[in-house]
This record gives structure tokens, C-alpha cells and sequence, in this order.
């Protein structure tokens, strides 16, 4: 990954590492710390058939974070609260209250999701799952 102190940096999807997510086959890229980001939370999931979790069903009480899903390619299901919306490509979920429960599921191989979060008015402070490192 390119310098941290860089004025810019640049990646492709494809390129950027990946852990597992919230579902055997799902490709979980902790965005914020490739980049080094401190101001805001932001991650990508991918899906590697219908059916995988994106992001499984959470609340962000403890953090106090608002969230902003967009589904980048592909097709999914946001469920909020235990109601499910469509979401095909180009489809955002903006979630302000930390208590509402939220999750997403694909519905076809590939699809994915870009999400930002942090708290309204606070300096950001990464969620305990955001601090580890990147495998070298």
C-alpha cells in the first residue's frame, strides 16, 4: 500500500486486502485502516455468492456511530429493524439512530458494499474489531 504520509493515495477495489466477513466467503476490507484513515470509519464487503452476509444484523449503541451503506455493484437486502428493503446497485441506507438494528445480504455473487460511520459532533475513535493490525 502506498505511504501514509503521501498528499493522496489511490487503489483499486481488487487490490485492496481482505479478511474474512461476517460469512464463510465474504471478502471483509477494512478500508479506514488500509488508508490510515482517523476521521471517520469505512470498510467494503464483497460477496462471494447470493446469500452472504455483508454486514450481519448490529446496532451501533456502544460506538454511537451513524452509518451510510451504498451498494456499489450488484444487488442486496438491507434490513432494517425487521424490515428488508431492495437495493440494487447504486442504492444507499443511511442509518442515523446508533439503537437501529441494521444488516445486509446479497443477493448475488459479487455484490458490494461500501459503508461509512462515526459519531455525530465527537472526535473518531475506532470500534474495538477496527484496531487490529493489517497482516503484512
Amino acid at each position: 500500500m502506498a505511504d501514509v504520509h503521501a498528499p493522496y493515495r489511490v487503489a483499486h477495489i481488487d487490490d485492496l486486502p481482505f479478511e474474512e466477513g461476517s460469512s464463510p466467503g465474504t471478502e471483509w476490507k477494512p478500508v479506514r485502516r488500509i488508508f490510515g484513515i482517523g476521521s471517520f470509519g469505512t470498510a467494503l464487503a464483497r460477496a462471494t455468492e447470493a446469500g452472504d452476509t455483508l454486514t450481519h444484523d448490529h446496532d451501533e449503541v456502544t460506538a454511537r456511530h451513524e452509518e451510510l451503506f451504498l451498494i456499489v455493484s450488484g444487488h442486496a437486502t438491507y434490513r432494517v429493524d425487521g424490515e428488508e428493503i431492495d437495493a440494487p446497485a447504486g442504492t444507499f441506507l443511511y442509518v442515523p439512530d446508533p439503537a437501529t438494528v441494521r444488516g445486509v445480504v446479497a443477493l448475488e455473487a459479487g455484490t458490494t458494499m461500501f459503508v461509512v460511520g462515526a459519531e455525530p459532533g465527537a472526535a473518531f475513535a475506532p470500534s474495538d474489531w477496527d484496531t487490529v493490525p493489517l497482516p503484512e
